[in-house]
């Protein structure tokens, strides 16, 4: 397949520029039927209130002007910054508020005024549901507004800066009078101001221990940038009254990962940043301390001391306590887990986990005990309402995961029994996740009846997901069925409504009707939203849910879309667009994913708005790569393309699609795939890769499921990089990348290699990189650009693609 000398043709610009011109140029837009859909209006999501006698219904601005995304923005240990408001350099795009009264369902919403220009964040509601929270991006700073349910208002609380730079800012104390929040320091003044000249070299050193290091992005390049940080992490924790008007500072400013208030608000659980900081790793490595303070911000308890978390090893966790929380059902007790193997998953023993329990008393240290032992890694915890709890353990190399019922005494943990056991990938046989619900004091717990597990999962099968609601007898371990769609709809339960679960909040969706959500009540229901058709073009696609296998007996499944005006028995130029996936089994791998009774909703820079220019779609194509976790990839390229054959080979037996005009496309690792498949396949005609890696010596200490290094399998490493193989990519490739991308291992420079390989090897290709985007893409002129360039990629070579040369 390598190719001959063929002309190139190398375009940064428009595609009708000359072959070989370089440049920026003016972003483009799509059809008409394409931004018609863009334009459609975005239904509102819902927050239910902890009292569920409300529904807030929340609508956002879903493309941003790149003028948003042109702001100033600080690259700091794995933060993305705005320096001008303190906040995140991507502000929430909330636009829209409204309640409905779940007690009057038919009422009209109120409609909650909002500030000019609003850029609200999510609501996070006081204990009781009569209030919420929001934080609100103005220009120069992130305020705090408090809104009232009973009237229906939302008002500024002055003085409060909020300083949203690490992530969440503020939380409801358990009484639900005050707010806990992270301020901007007072009188911090300025921002250092950058050397003229470097003090001297960065330097970096190891001390002769194995620490894989992965690729990370936005990391720290020198002292300036440590100065930087710190003055736009430190905050100031203070307890905020909003209808007081008070503002009590809680300790003095400092870098915190943490601060959660006990259960019975006398206690903090503190977790602060500590020096020195790394230039290798971000900031969810650095070193940090575990403390409990009491009200008057003294420390009281030291729970750890952590190092810099530079030596985990792949797929490990770090020694010492992690998962800190309390216990939310007592009024101060804290958990955590610690690692018995070192944090090594390739050690042999007999635990790798355990859970410890530790009680907080006022002026007493009461050592912390031991509970637990887990035989695989710790996978998570959560409480009962009285005294018991759920504890889950993960096997990787089986990935399979266990639940068990104990609870912790003086003595320990009480006998754990099994609860669950199953492979993590064998959907049809997921029994579902535990639901849980909030206390009086904010804190959640696992939701009963009557003593049986509330549960809610997928409901997969051969015909497609149709999720459910059970109750779980813990003893029998026996199910209840509470709710199930029907087989010509797509519905889930959105809230529980009353502790009996006889009053749902469900969400109804199928082929012909958008999502809406609905009042349930003993099995009446009523109607609470009037979502419209955005696209009612689309209404006349045509869907199916596909399944066929490849020769090693694996099931394949994908969803074909046949466009509107479709007729019998015409081939059609067809999109197909997938993201491989690793799994242990044949049996969990060829299980369907999806439904096909799900409303087709096309938004951003998706695939599907092919659709409208006359393409079949095959979406979400498995291509499964089967085997044990540590040697799966060996057959990776195999299994990719028969996987692809496979699928395309039933698609062609259908009737719809025409095999000589099959484009591939994927994102992320798709991208890698759609690469690959084009490098060592001629099932395509042309390709688009968007923000992907494609030379995994780049990546060398593991990728995607891959847990060996490039040292210890450097051959896989190399068959596996379409990089090495780029004068084999003889159809058209269009790279399209971030050039602020942020996701580990995808640095824009891996698409501009691929490119720079493509072109120098006598391929046709074209990299557009988008500015200030990410991985993904958010800015209106963005996914414009991106539609407009994919669907004129697809129209040059694939649909008007002249025949294959025989």
């Amino acid at each position: 397949m390598t190719r001959s000398a063929r002309p190139v043709l190398l375009v940064l610009a428009l595609m009708t520029a000359p072959a070989d011109a370089d440049g920026q140029t003016a972003y483009r837009r799509p059809p008409k039927a394409v931004t018609d859909i863009l334009d459609a209006p975005a239904p509102p999501g819902v927050s239910v209130n902890p009292s569920r006698d409300y529904l807030l219904l929340v609508t956002a601005d879903r493309y941003p002007p790149i003028a948003d995304l042109a702001e100033p923005m600080l690259r700091l240990a794995g933060l993305r910054i705005n320096p001008k408001t303190n906040g995140p350099a991507r502000a929430p795009r909330i636009t829209g508020l409204s309640l409905l009264s779940l007690s009057e369902p038919k009422a009209p919403p109120r409609l909650i005024a909002l500030p000019p220009n609003p850029r609200l964040g999510g609501p996070v509601w006081s204990p009781d549901g009569t209030r919420f929270a929001v934080g609100h991006t103005a220009d120069n700073a992130v305020e705090l507004w408090v809104g009232d349910v009973a009237t229906a208002k939302l008002a500024k609380v002055p003085g409060v800066v909020l300083n949203a730079a690490i992530g969440s800012s503020f939380q409801w104390m358990p009484d639900g009078k005050a707010l806990l929040c992270d301020l901007v320091p007072a009188n911090r003044g300025g921002p250092p101001a950058a050397p003229p000249a470097p003090a001297g070299p960065t330097v970096q050193e190891s001390s002769g221990k194995a620490a894989p290091v992965r690729t990370f992005q936005d990391l720290l390049q020198g002292p300036h940038d440590e100065a930087l940080f710190d003055y736009y992490a430190k905050s100031q924790p203070s307890l905020v009254d909003p209808a007081a008007g008070t503002v009590k500072p809680v300790g003095k400013p400092d870098v915190y990962l943490g601060f959660d208030p006990s259960p019975d608000g006398k206690s903090f659980l503190v977790t602060r940043v500590r020096k020195p900081y790394s230039y290798l790793y971000t900031l969810s490595a650095f070193p940090r301390t575990i403390e409990v303070w009491d009200r008057e911000a003294t420390a009281v308890h030291a729970i750890a001391e952590l190092p810099l978390a530079d030596t985990v090893p792949i797929e490990g966790v770090p020694t010492g306590p992690r998962s800190v929380r309390w216990v939310p059902t007592a009024p101060s007790q804290l958990a955590w887990v610690e690692t018995l193997d070192g944090g090594d998953p390739k050690k042999k023993v007999p635990h790798r986990d355990r859970l410890v329990t530790m009680e907080v008393a006022e002026g007493l240290m009461i050592p912390p005990r031991p509970s637990l032992e887990l035989e695989h890694r710790f996978a998570g915890l959560s409480f009962f309402e009285k005294g018991a709890c759920l504890v889950s353990d993960y096997d990787r190399d089986r990935k399979w995961g266990r639940t068990f019922r104990t609870s912790f005494g003086p003595r320990g943990a009480a006998d754990p029994k099994e609860v669950f056991s199953r492979s993590v990938q064998d959907r049809y046989n997921d029994p579902g996740s535990p639901v849980l619900k909030p206390l009086p004091n904010g804190e959640r717990v696992l939701r009963t009846v009557n003593g049986s597990l509330v549960l809610e999962g997928p409901g997969a099968s051969p015909t497609g997901d149709r999720p459910f609601l059970d109750l779980y007898d813990l003893e029998t371990k026996t199910a209840k069925r509470l709710f199930q769609g029907g087989a010509d709809e797509y519905a889930t339960v959105a809230a529980i409504l009353a502790d009996d679960c006889s009053k749902l909040l469900i969400r109804r969706e199928s082929q012909a009707e958008p999502a809406n959500f609905f009042l349930r009540s003993d099995g009446v229901e009523t109607k609470l939203t009037h979502n419209a058709d955005p696209a009612p073009l689309l209404r006349q696609v045509k869907k199916q849910l596909v399944t066929t296998k490849r020769p090693d007996g694996v099931a394949i499944t994908f969803t074909l879309y046949l466009p509107p005006g479709h007729n019998e028995g015409e081939r059609l130029p067809t999109a197909f667009w997938a993201y491989p996936r690793e799994f242990n089994s044949a049996d969990t791998a060829g299980q369907v994913s999806g439904s096909p009774q799900r409303f087709t909703s096309v938004g951003g820079y998706s695939h599907l708005f092919f659709l409208t220019q006359g393409y079949a779609v095959m979406d979400e194509v498995s291509v499964p790569v089967v085997g044990p976790p540590e040697t799966a990839n060996d057959t990776y390229l195999e299994q990719l393309v028969a996987s692809a054959k496979a699928a395309i080979d039933k698609a062609v037996e259908m009737g719809a699609v025409d095999r000589d005009r099959v484009g591939i496309g994927g994102h992320s690792y798709g991208a890698f795939m759609t690469a690959n498949l084009l490098a060592h396949s001629d099932l395509f005609r042309a390709g688009i890769a968007r923000s992907g890696a494609y030379n995994r010596t780049l990546t060398p200490f593991g990728f995607q499921s891959e847990r060996r290094t490039f040292w210890e399998a450097p051959d896989v490493y190399a068959k596996m990089s379409p990089f090495n193989h780029a004068d084999k990519v003889d159809e058209p490739l269009l790279v399209i990348h971030g050039a602020a991308d942020n996701n580990p291992g995808t640095f824009p420079i891996q698409s501009e290699r691929m490119y720079q390989a493509v072109r120098g090897t006598g391929g046709t290709a074209r990299l557009v990189l988008l500015p200030h985007e990410s991985h993904g893409y958010e800015a209106r002129e963005s996914i414009e650009h991106v539609l407009a360039e994919q669907i004129e990629w697809f129209d040059k070579y694939v649909k008007n693609a002249k025949p294959r040369v025989k």
